[in-house]
């Protein structure tokens, strides 16, 4: 029986969509990255799913080199390729796992850049608050650093996920995993102000978004992006800005002023912590940094 390969990977996108849950944007990931693996064995006269080879994995794997393609993108283009051939296992299109003896491309330790607790002031300070667009943008700017939610995340929330009275946010992360993060009475404030605003929008009563686009819907994630970098050249912010780094930041702050690693893991939604400790590496930087400049023996 014949298995195309754009066939099965349509069958992967699937399984992983709907029976696994994940998150549009992490399927649209898989697609391109399998689009390329798909291109790969085609030009190599794979056609068929049970014809998938190590060397043809391995082959791939070289192609993303000459093809100026990173070792960390590379790493997560391998990484669909094993979710995809571990489908075609269970499916029993093929016996044996291709991936079995590929090792994963070496990576170097690449620490997430943060921006300064005087720095985040700066830009959550920056939108112009005598505008109801301004106003919206400064209450999605504090939620966003208040509870280090992933712009996803921020963008999907709606009226309910916000308790006020309580001063949490429900933020659904990947795999629609449902966690709540405490936000403060600042951010509290700055989402009291914005839903005066929010409530004479035309589409307010049947919408339940919490932060809208003009057009009534939910503000988009690129959209946002934009936003932001108007706000850090605002601020006067040099570095490269963007909203995952205020999750960065938000984390990194919460390390240095003394909160623990778990407390951090279950508010960033990580599943694994050993994810959250490379934010202990930026605190130990930061603290070897003080250290020399403040001792007089450094």
């Amino acid at each position: 029986m014949s298995h195309p390969i754009d066939r099965c990977v349509d069958g992967y996108l699937d399984h992983v969509r709907i029976e696994r849950g994940l998150a549009d944007n992490s399927v649209q990931a898989y697609a391109r990255d399998l689009a390329k693996f798909a291109e790969h064995l085609e030009t190599a006269g794979i056609l068929c799913a049970t014809e998938i080879t190590t060397s043809a994995v391995s082959s791939f794997l070289v192609r993303l080199g000459r093809d100026g393609i990173g070792p960390r993108s590379a790493a997560r283009h391998l990484s669909s390729v094993r979710g995809f051939c571990r489908y075609l296992i269970h499916e029993r299109m093929l016996t044996q796992d291709p991936c079995e003896l590929i090792d994963r491309p070496k990576l170097g330790r690449r620490l997430p850049q943060v921006l300064t607790v005087e720095e985040v002031l700066r830009l959550l300070d920056a939108p112009d608050a005598g505008h109801p667009r301004g106003r919206r943008d400064r209450a999605m700017l504090q939620v966003l650093y208040a509870a280090g939610l992933r712009v996803s995340e921020l963008c999907k929330l709606t009226l309910a996920d916000v308790d006020r009275r309580r001063g949490v946010v429900a933020a659904f992360g990947k795999g629609s995993k449902r966690r709540l993060v405490p936000i403060g009475d600042v951010t509290i404030a700055a989402l009291e102000v914005y839903l005066v605003d929010r409530a004479q929008h035309p589409r307010a009563a049947t919408s339940r978004v919490l932060f809208l686009a003009p057009s009534g819907k939910a503000l988009t994630r690129q959209a946002f992006w934009k936003r932001v970098l108007l706000y850090a050249r605002v601020a006067g912010i040099r570095k490269p800005t963007s909203p995952h780094k205020l999750r960065h930041s938000f984390a990194t702050h919460l390390l240095e002023h003394g909160a623990d690693l778990r407390s951090v893991q279950t508010m960033l939604g990580h599943a694994d912590i050993s994810t959250t400790e490379i934010y202990t590496h930026v605190v130990t930087d930061h603290v070897r940094r003080q250290y020399r400049r403040a001792h007089p023996r450094a």
